[in-house]
């Protein structure tokens, strides 16, 4: 027997429906997270097709075309090895090469979501899960799935061969902002490898604030990647139920990073919310190298770190710090890639250096900035850099 199935066509009273948003495919051998996941994904507008078992994955695999597959990596009782799980990918990927796995399990760790991508998987999730992190990530996968459909037929069947590090490095990218009255702002990142472990963000939360990350994980490539994913969706998913106190909110983030992380792995990082009414950004530096303000008058203020690294401990705590963004006042927050940008001498490129090259620049588009700004720290260090190189600049208006 391939397990049991339930499909949502078979509890409509009016036949099959054509997805709305996508279709899922649900495997968990706990009936309560079967449920769980398919009612989630159900008030999101996705169908969902549910399985209890590794073969019943192949059967609906090979029967039916999915959007995406969300997979526990455990079925056997008392399994916390997710070896199962791993075991089916490979095959999976030789059944249908363009659809997006995401892999679940309770017993995550970064040695075992590397393994897992390794062998096919497109993003991990960790159990209790994040509602609306989760949704947001089965709802890119879904689009990224259906978008490689066609160039798959198109190629007489060939699918895209996405790998592990081009599909991490999606999730990273910035999903844009609202348009704000006094505020213009923008990033970009250069990685040293195919991915890294830098990362910037700009999320909407609405009523005219706008919140502003840029964080470095420990490490380089896949596995920092996958950290760095990780923490992006954990702090986008605690801006969404509230970001009156930052601090409280990054707590909350330090908790969930340090639980799904080994001992070793730890995240800087730059939180801010601006509100566009009154010209405040209130922020906490989480250990990371501060950002600077140069000031409309030529002046600078440094924005030194308030709290300690995520991840790292247990028990967090930090302090909020606010900052008026006045018209031409202009912020800069980099990663340490930027400033130990090395010249074959030695010399490395300094905060000083990136002071002064702001202020030549300063006048320039600001849509242009980031990306005038890294060029001229390639052209000191060179292109092959030894760490990611990011920046993201906002200017008052």
């Amino acid at each position: 027997m391939a397990g049991r199935r339930i499909d949502d066509d078979a509890l409509s009273p009016a036949g099959p429906r054509r997805p709305e948003t996508g279709r899922v495919l649900v495997a968990d051998d706990q009936p309560d997270v079967l449920t769980a996941l398919r009612l989630l994904l159900k008030s999101d507008g996705f169908e969902t097709e549910a399985v209890d078992s590794p073969r019943g994955v192949l059967a609906a695999v090979k029967a039916r075309q999915f959007d995406v597959l969300l997979m526990d990596l455990n079925y056997a009782r008392d399994t916390t090895s997710g070896r199962e799980g791993l075991d089916l990918l490979p095959r999976l990927r030789a059944l249908d090469p363009t659809l997006p796995v995401v892999v679940m399990t309770a017993w995550g760790s970064i040695d075992l979501a590397v393994e897992a991508m390794r062998r096919g998987a497109t993003d991990f999730v960790t159990k209790p899960w994040e509602n609306a992190s989760l949704l947001e990530r089965v709802r890119s996968h879904a689009a990224a799935g259906r978008e490689s459909r066609p160039a798959a037929d198109g190629a007489g069947g060939t699918a895209r061969d996405l790998t592990a590090a081009g599909r991490v490095q999606a999730r990273m990218r910035p999903r844009g902002g609202p348009l704000l009255a006094t505020l213009e702002y923008g990033g970009h990142c250069s990685e040293a490898e195919a991915v890294g472990g830098d990362g910037y963000d700009f999320v909407d939360l609405g009523a005219g604030k706008l919140g502003v990350l840029l964080a470095d994980v420990s490490g380089k490539g896949v596995p920092a990647a996958l950290l760095m994913a990780h923490l992006q969706a954990t702090v986008r998913s605690q801006l969404g139920h509230g970001s009156d106190d930052l601090a409280a909110l990054l707590a909350r983030v330090n908790g969930l990073f340090h639980a799904a992380t080994s001992t070793e792995r730890y995240a800087t990082a730059f939180l801010g919310v601006y509100d566009d009414s009154s010209r405040r950004l209130r922020y906490v530096n989480c250990g990371h190298n501060p950002p600077f303000v140069l000031r409309a008058d030529g002046s600078t203020r440094s924005l030194p770190p308030g709290a300690t690294v995520l991840g790292l401990m247990e028990d967090w705590s930090g302090r909020e710090e606010t900052l008026v963004l006045g018209p031409g006042d202009t912020l800069l927050v980099y990663s340490d890639g930027v400033t130990e940008a090395c010249r074959s001498d030695g010399e490395e490129f300094g905060e000083a250096r990136l002071v002064e090259l702001l202020r030549r620049l300063r006048n320039r588009p600001l849509l242009a900035l980031p990306a005038a700004l890294l060029a001229a720290v390639d052209e000191f260090g060179g292109i092959e850099a030894e760490d990611d190189r990011t920046v993201v600049v906002a200017r008052g208006r």
